[in-house]
């Protein structure tokens, strides 16, 4: 499988497969602002993109894991969205979006050119919390005449929903988002996979590569790079240069 990604900054990453050009999680504000969460929560960006929107060039489609916190699509990611052929997301984003949006549920497919796309479980949250934080997914990207997937996660806690891609995919490179996110409202819960979350689901996906993304760059954030590495055993992990095209 030749795959090439080129990591933007957060969620953010230009993926070239199959000879399509797929962008996840759209984020191209400056850093500084600070952005709602909803119910009393907040984060400010403290990083801005790696390459502006302007200078990506042609884009087939996005791939959108969930529409409605400002780290997966602010601003400038949403002025974007009409140019695009075409945005992956969830059921409900689509029904927001509307326009060039279609949503897919998890473990259903569709098509990209060539591509065969799946969407993947996500749960953005604790037990529970999905009334309060919404719909997310992830997404496995298959190439024609290919066994093997490129797997991103999607913002999600660790849990069977995800555990689960492992028996259904045999997986070669994962995009992991982590970065430990909690906010001070909500105490001790956790609204995305920790470095140690991460390296329990990759000791049962055992993928050919995992690159890490959405770690740093945001205030919600409570473990940067130094603690994801410290969680894995060594040379595991492929870091991205953000802004530099990377083979993987």
């Amino acid at each position: 499988m030749t795959v090439t990604i080129t990591h933007i900054g957060g969620p953010t990453t230009l993926i070239e497969i199959a000879g399509l050009r797929l962008l996840t999680d759209p984020t191209f504000d400056a850093p500084g602002r600070r952005y709602s969460f909803g119910l009393g929560t907040s984060s400010v960006k403290t990083a801005g993109p790696a390459v502006p929107a302007d200078s990506l060039g042609r884009i087939d489609a996005i791939l959108l894991t969930h529409d409605h916190h400002s780290d997966n699509l602010d601003d400038a990611g949403r002025a974007l969205l009409p140019s695009v052929p075409l945005v992956l997301t969830t059921a409900s984003g689509a029904r927001r979006l509307g326009g060039n949006s279609r949503g897919l549920t998890p473990w259903q497919e569709t098509a990209v050119g060539d591509l065969t796309v799946t969407a993947t479980p996500a749960r953005h949250g604790p037990p529970l919390s999905r009334g309060l934080v919404g719909d997310a997914i992830g997404f496995a990207l298959r190439p024609p005449g290919s066994t093997s997937v490129v797997w991103i996660s999607g913002d999600t806690v660790l849990y069977g929903g995800v555990r689960e891609v492992a028996t259904r995919f045999t997986v070669d490179t994962a995009i992991l988002h982590l970065g430990s996110v909690q906010f001070g409202l909500t105490g001790p819960l956790r609204y995305t996979m920790t470095g140690r979350d991460g390296a329990r689901l990759v000791a049962s996906l055992r993928p050919r590569r995992v690159v890490p993304v959405h770690y740093e760059g945001w205030s919600h954030f409570h473990e940067g790079r130094a603690g994801v590495e410290a969680a894995f055993p060594p040379d595991v992990l492929t870091w991205l240069t953000p802004g530099v095209p990377q083979a993987v």
